[in-house]
């Protein structure tokens, strides 16, 4: 059925042409020859070669499926997995689809090397600080700097492919979780928008969106598709977890950052998860990859196994009874790609037992090439293409070092400033101890899926930059605290002015495959922290490394901590921007993603995927939306240098009616609460009822600084499964000291006062809502 020599679209050739073309092969191989052996990036279709899928003339999906044509079964079967060999008689070369990008150009897969002309990439902040910033013109433009990056990489010859496995959008649904560091946090609207932000940046599109057509700069891929945020919890891995959903639940929470990052942000890639949803195994999931991601969202682009996900059908969930029923069930459900090799050894025997079709393997093959093809890759030499003059000097330019700075600066979020201790006098601080494992630790600052910074700044070297007389003392042998040496601590605190300690957690402690126990800050740290502030000569500074939440209620109460930053994973330039909060060179202006939970929290199941509390079994719920216990911190905590005051200016609309003319009589629910389905309302009718709220901050201090504005709607009386509060939009405005700025927000009844029912549907509900923003509110009225 496969044919290495002719296309079933075109007509065969005459003799002589089929030696032209014998020729423009062999020529072909010398280019992927000497592409092999020097720093020229490789590719496919140079100049002698004519053949269909070489030319640009065509469609993407024509060549792609002319590709695919042309190709043995032997070979296909090579290409569906991700290190792709090369197919020398076509002038193909070998391609790498794993490559990684979360934060950075990182040498975590195996598509890109870090060992030539380029030996490092800019480091950004792990994501969940950068998400703190709730800037999504910040997160587009670490997008965009990152695309660049991998194209320069590519263009160097230290890439084997341009398709990166980032961003992860999953819920940070438990405080646990050891990835949840690398997910712009709890509140699934925030992570469309970073998802959209960040996808268009290193895809090459606008901010706006538009602008993309068919060209990439670099691929980007929702990840992990879906309802994944387990790793290990009393014996349950991601490898055999069976996360059972609710409809509700997928619909208002798991699924709309990953809608997000595919209708709006046009992603090119999705990769899904290891673990099952409701009992089928997402990648052999036909509902979730072909009906919902294809069909509805309209995705473009390709699907990849999770490494190994496919072998554990068979070999851990015992889902598929042989090997070749794991390969068929995962081409059918509509995956391109398998990271690992199951699919290269067991395709071959599943088409000859008929389990697999052809057709579904040169579906997946068409989807894999036109990605490469929209990537430039089959367009001749890249160097005289766009993005072909990218080099070296665009790799930790002084832009990109600037704005990975910037990142960090604008995430940190300030969490207690007693009686003012921040900001330090740069002038009369004459003497200063840093006590902390982390404080002179590199590798704590990058968090996971890092690449090799361009250069890095521990909070030690930034502080000492500031204060000549710095004074150094670990205090913990490592991040778990086995051993603290308190009383050399203590000694070292009493002989300055101010002390700093900068303790929490690292990748040792949360991580991928690897989820936390406990809530609170490990081994000995507490005592220590409790120690050296009982002894300093002033209230000390506590600064907290983590990706996820931790329970630091002792410091948030002991009257002799002054202030307490948390700072996430800050990335190269973190010690820097740490110093310059500390010393009053940038007003903190960051908050929190996540919220904060107690202690105590560890007592409800990581396997309970319910969002929604259940007061009759003291279930809690999850995230600031859902939960009703106590909080350490709430989602979008962060303080200041400043104070800033809230005033609605204006609201167009405090009392909508949502009673379409064409549209039959609203529904009842079983609490006789009226209401009507978001589809039987027309887009139109939606923006048209849409309401324009403008808020005025005024910066109250003597500082200026950027401020995170958070716009949040809540029932007046939260039933039904309503959340108790929801997030409608954020905006970053920088403020003067004394001045006044104003704030647009635009908020649509069908998106931002809507929830999902018990089965899956959006729905409006008749009654009293509150816009919230600080601690003003403003009635809103919904009719239906």
């Amino acid at each position: 059925m496969a044919s290495s020599s002719s296309s079933s679209s075109f007509p065969p050739k005459m003799k002589l042409q089929q030696l032209l073309l014998s020729a423009a092969v062999f020529f072909s191989l010398l280019s992927l020859i000497a592409a092999e052996s020097s720093s020229q990036p490789p590719y496919a279709c140079d100049s002698s070669n004519t053949l269909p899928f070489c030319r640009t003339s065509l469609s993407i999906n024509l060549r792609a499926r002319d590709l695919v044509s042309r190709l043995t079964l032997d070979e296909k079967i090579l290409q569906l997995v991700n290190t792709a060999p090369a197919i020398p008689r076509l002038g193909i070369p070998a391609y790498e689809w794993w490559s990684e990008a979360l934060h950075g150009v990182a040498h975590v897969g195996y598509g890109i090397r870090l060992n030539g002309t380029i030996s490092a990439a800019t480091s950004f902040p792990q994501v969940i600080l950068t998400a703190a910033s709730f800037d999504a013109n910040l997160w587009y433009q670490i997008g965009q700097a990152i695309g660049t990056e991998a194209r320069a990489v590519y263009n160097a010859g230290q890439a084997k492919g341009m398709t990166f496995w980032a961003p992860n959008i999953n819920i940070f649904r438990d405080p646990r979780w050891g990835r949840g560091q690398e997910t712009p946090g709890e509140d699934p609207m925030m992570s469309g928008k970073y998802s959209v932000a960040y996808v268009r940046g290193i895809q090459g599109d606008s901010i706006e969106g538009g602008a993309l057509g068919n060209q990439l700069k670099a691929s980007a891929c929702c990840k992990h598709f879906t309802a994944y945020d387990l790793e290990r919890w009393e014996g349950m891995t991601r490898y055999v977890f069976d996360a059972k959903v609710t409809p509700q639940d997928m619909a208002d929470t798991y699924q709309p950052p990953f809608e997000s990052c595919v209708v709006q942000g046009k992603a090119s890639g999705i990769m899904c998860s290891y673990n099952r949803l409701n009992g089928v195994p997402t990648c052999a999931d036909h509902h979730l990859l072909t009906v919902t991601a294809r069909n509805q969202w309209k995705f473009n682009g390709y699907i990849v196994s999770d490494c190994d996900a496919v072998s554990i059908i068979h070999d851990a969930q015992s889902y598929a009874k042989i090997p070749e029923d794991a390969v068929a069930a995962v081409l059918a459900a509509g995956m391109d790609i398998n990271c690992g090799t199951y699919l290269k050894n067991h395709t071959k025997s599943a088409v000859e037992m008929k389990k697999v079709p052809i057709s579904d393997i040169d579906r997946a093959l068409s989807n894999l090439f036109a990605i490469r093809m929209r990537l430039g890759l089959f367009d001749g030499n890249p160097t005289k293409l766009p993005y072909g003059q990218i080099g070296p000097n665009d790799v930790c330019s002084k832009k990109h070092q600037k704005l990975a700075l910037q990142a960090a600066r604008e995430g940190i979020v300030l969490l207690k400033n007693d009686a003012k201790l921040l900001p330090l006098s740069k002038w009369n601080t004459h003497s200063l101890a840093v006590i902390g494992h982390n404080a002179d630790a590199p590798i704590a600052l990058r968090g996971n899926y890092a690449g090799i910074p361009c250069k890095t700044v521990t909070p030690l070297q930034g502080l000492n930059s500031y204060v000549k007389n710095t004074v150094y003392h670990k205090g913990c042998n490592w991040a778990n605290c086995t051993e603290a040496s308190v009383y050399q601590a203590v000694e070292v605190a009493k002989s300055v002015d101010y002390v700093v300690l900068v303790m929490g957690l690292d990748q040792t402690q949360e991580r991928e495959d690897f989820d936390r126990s406990e809530l609170v800050l490990p081994g000995k740290q507490e005592e220590l922290i409790a120690e050296v502030a009982k002894a300093a000569k002033r209230p000390v500074i506590l600064v907290i490394l983590s990706g996820g939440p931790v329970d630091i209620s002792s410091a948030k109460y002991n009257a002799k901590i002054g202030s307490i930053l948390w700072a996430g994973y800050p990335g190269q330039a973190g010690g820097t921007a740490l110093a310059e909060i500390i010393f009053g060179d940038h007003n903190p202006g960051g908050r929190l993603p996540v919220t904060w939970y107690p202690r105590d929290f560890i007592k409800v199941p990581m396997t309970d995927m319910r969002m929604r509390a259940d007061p009759s079994s003291g279930y809690p719920g999850r995230t600031y939306r859902f939960y009703n216990g106590p909080k350490v911190y709430e989602f979008g905590y962060g303080l200041s240098y400043s104070d800033h005051r809230y005033e609605f200016t204006s609201v167009t609309g405090s009392k909508l009616n949502l009673r379409p003319p064409t549209v039959s009589q609203a529904a009842m629910n079983s609490d006789s609460v009226r209401y009507r389905l978001v589809s039987e309302l027309d887009g139109k009718f939606c923006e048209s009822n849409a309401v324009n709220v403008t808020v005025g901050v005024r910066n109250q201090g003597g500082m200026g600084g950027k401020h995170s504005v958070l716009l949040f709607v809540k029932p007046t009386k939260p039933e039904n499964g309503s959340p108790v509060k929801q997030l409608v939009g954020f905006k970053r405005v920088e403020i003067n000291a004394g001045d006044r700025s104003e704030v647009e927000f635009l908020v649509n009844p069908c998106k931002h006062v809507s929830k999902a029912n018990e089965e899956g549907l959006m729905v409006i509900e008749e009654g009293s809502h509150s816009l919230v923003v600080g601690d003003v509110e403003h009635p809103l009225d919904i009719f239906v």
